[in-house]
C-alpha cells in the first residue's frame, strides 16, 4: 500500500488526478464507471486472480485509447508480451523520469502542488531528491553485497553449483527471490523516505519520521521471520508497536482481543499503521499529556466473518481534525482499502478514535 501511495504522488506531481485500485477487479470496476480515465499505471505483481500484465491486456482490448504503463521489480516482459504502445519500467522507479513519461504520453497535467503554509522551513523538492539519491545509492550497494553474501552462505552450507545440476537451480532460485525481495524493500524504503520528506516541516522532523517508519518496517519483518513468513501473531504486533511508548508501571495502553494468526500480506500494513497511531498520539493526542490513555481492542464478528479493531484515546487535549492529509493520515486510511475493508477515523473533542472493519479472509493466515 505504501508503493501505491507513492505512485499516487508521482501521478499528482505530473499534474494529474489519480484513482486508486488494490487489484485488477477494482481497477476494472473503476474503468466501467469512469469514462474519463486516460492512463493505467500498474505493477505487474498484484494480488488477486489477475496480475497487472493480464489487466493491461484486458484494458487495451476494451478501452484501446487508454495509455498503459507497467512496472515490476521481478519480471521484464518483452515488447511482444505487452499491449501495443504500452511502456515498461523496472523498479525502483526514477521519479522525474516517470513524471516526464506521464506528461509525454498524455500531456501536461493541470494540477499544481500547493506548498504548505510554512514553506520557509519545509524540505524543498531539490533537497528531497538529493537525500533520496544518496539513500538509493547506499541501498544499491547493500543489494550487491546481499547477493555476494547469499552466494557465500550457500557455499558454506555445502551447496556447490559444480556438484549437481539441482544445486545450481536451487542457488539460482534463491538468488532471484532474494534479489526480488530486496528490490521491493528498496522501493518501499524510497517511498517511505520520499513521503516522509514530502510533509516534513524540517530536516529533523523528516529524519525522525523516517527513522520511526523504518523501525516499524524492520519490526514487522522480524515477526515474519520468526513465523517463517507464514503467519504472525496479532497480539505480538500490537504489543510490539505500543511497547516503546509504554511500560507496565505507566499502563497507558489497555489491550484486549483474541489471538489471531495473520497472513504475511497483512502484517507489514498493520504494523506500519500502528506505528502511525502510536506516533500521533504521543505528539498530538492522548499520550502527549500525563493522564492520557489509549484503549486498543478487537473482536471477531463470527456471523459476518469480520474482524473489528478499535483504537480509542481519552484524557488528552482537545482534538481537532487536521487541516491537511499527512502521510500518516493517508496510510491509516489506506489500510482498509488494502485489506478490502473499511476505516473510520473520528476526531471527537474528547479523544481521537480509529476503527478498522475487515473480512477475516483478508487477514487470517490459511491453515
Amino acid at each position: 500500500m505504501i508503493l501505491r501511495m507513492r505512485a499516487v504522488d508521482i501521478v499528482e506531481d505530473a499534474g494529474f488526478n489519480s484513482l486508486e485500485a488494490v487489484n485488477a477487479e477494482d481497477a476494472l470496476a473503476i474503468l466501467e464507471a469512469r469514462p474519463d480515465v486516460d492512463l493505467l499505471f500498474t505493477d505487474i505483481q498484484m494480488p488477486g486472480s489477475m496480475n497487472g500484465l493480464k489487466l493491461a491486456h484486458a484494458v487495451h482490448e476494451r478501452w484501446p485509447s487508454i495509455k498503459i504503463i507497467l512496472v515490476s521489480g521481478q519480471v521484464t516482459p518483452s515488447e511482444a508480451n505487452r499491449p501495443p504502445d504500452s511502456r515498461f519500467f523496472g523498479k525502483p522507479l526514477e521519479v522525474q523520469q516517470m513524471i516526464t513519461e506521464l506528461q509525454g504520453m498524455i500531456g501536461r497535467g493541470a494540477l499544481e502542488i500547493v506548498p504548505g503554509a510554512d514553506s520557509s522551513t519545509a524540505v524543498t523538492p531539490a533537497l528531497a531528491e538529493q537525500l533520496l539519491t544518496a539513500e538509493n545509492g547506499s541501498l544499491r550497494l547493500l543489494l550487491e553485497q546481499a547477493e555476494i553474501d547469499a552466494k557465500a552462505l550457500l557455499a558454506q552450507a555445502g551447496i556447490e553449483a559444480e556438484e549437481r545440476e539441482a544445486a545450481s537451480k536451487l542457488q539460482k532460485l534463491i538468488l532471484e527471490e532474494l534479489h526480488h525481495r530486496i528490490k521491493n524493500t528498496l522501493a518501499t524504503v524510497r517511498a517511505i523516505t520520499s513521503q516522509s520528506l514530502r510533509t516534513a516541516i524540517s530536516i529533523e522532523h523528516g529524519q525522525q519520521a523516517i527513522d520511526s517508519r523504518l523501525a516499524a518496517l524492520g519490526q514487522a519483518h522480524d515477526l515474519l521471520m520468526k513465523a517463517e513468513w507464514a503467519n504472525a501473531s496479532f497480539v505480538e504486533i500490537v504489543r510490539g508497536a505500543t511497547e516503546p511508548y509504554d511500560s507496565e508501571a505507566a499502563g497507558k495502553f489497555t489491550i484486549e482481543g483474541p489471538e489471531i494468526k495473520l497472513a504475511s500480506a497483512a502484517v507489514i500494513a498493520l504494523a506500519m499503521t500502528l506505528n502511525e497511531l502510536c506516533t500521533n498520539t504521543t505528539k498530538f493526542g492522548a499520550l502527549s499529556v500525563p493522564n492520557g490513555r489509549v484503549a486498543i481492542a478487537w473482536h471477531i464478528d463470527k456471523e459476518k466473518s469480520r474482524l473489528i479493531f478499535t483504537w480509542t484515546e481519552s484524557g488528552g487535549p482537545p482534538v481537532y481534525a487536521p487541516i491537511r492529509r499527512s502521510f500518516g493520515t493517508r496510510l491509516m486510511g489506506s489500510l482498509g482499502q488494502q485489506l478490502k475493508g473499511e476505516v473510520q477515523v473520528t476526531y471527537h473533542p474528547a479523544g481521537f478514535a480509529y476503527a478498522l472493519d475487515v473480512p477475516l479472509s483478508a487477514i487470517v493466515a490459511s491453515a
